[in-house]
């Protein structure tokens, strides 16, 4: 497993997981594109973005967690390496057929290895996302080493709140 920062964010997304402007004619392809983005980190093998679809398939589109944000993740599996995150944001909105919180700009893709060493890594997500001024930076963000740059920037300014 990487070594994981006090916040855990920025160690469990590298700048090989970031992706701006894809094109996806669907949410298939939208969390195609976050499995992608997490097999070229490393983190899990190329099949695991069948079982994040499979998830969503079976379970439905609660992945959208907030308006314009899907989550897109499936159980622990042996096609996980590592836990890690991949952020794919779109070039167009998708619609995942959430009542709510349609169409999804941002796939946040998550390989978890087991039940507990991604809470971390969500929990500071969570808090980055929540503060409007850092979402908005980090959705403006061109490219991997803008959006990675930012980040590390957040938590440690986050470590200094704490």
């Amino acid at each position: 497993m990487q070594p994981v920062n006090s916040k855990g964010l920025s160690a469990l997304l590298p700048e090989s997981a970031i992706r701006t402007g894809v094109e996806a004619a669907d949410w298939r392809a939208a969390v195609q594109a976050a499995g992608d983005a997490l097999a070229a980190s490393g983190a899990a093998e190329p099949g695991y973005a069948q079982e994040m679809i499979a998830t969503v398939e079976t379970l439905g589109p609660y992945i959208v967690i907030a308006p314009g944000i899907a989550l897109a993740h499936a159980r622990p599996s042996p096609l996980v390496h590592h836990t890690g995150f991949s952020w794919v944001r779109l070039a167009q909105p998708v619609r995942f057929g959430h009542p709510e919180n349609d169409p999804v700009e941002l796939v946040i893709g998550l390989a978890a290895l087991d039940d507990t060493a991604h809470i971390k890594g969500l929990a500071v997500l969570a808090n980055l996302l929540d503060d409007d001024n850092r979402r908005a930076a980090l959705m403006a963000a061109t490219d991997a080493g803008a959006l990675n740059q930012l980040m590390c920037g957040f938590e440690q300014e986050m470590d200094l709140e704490t």
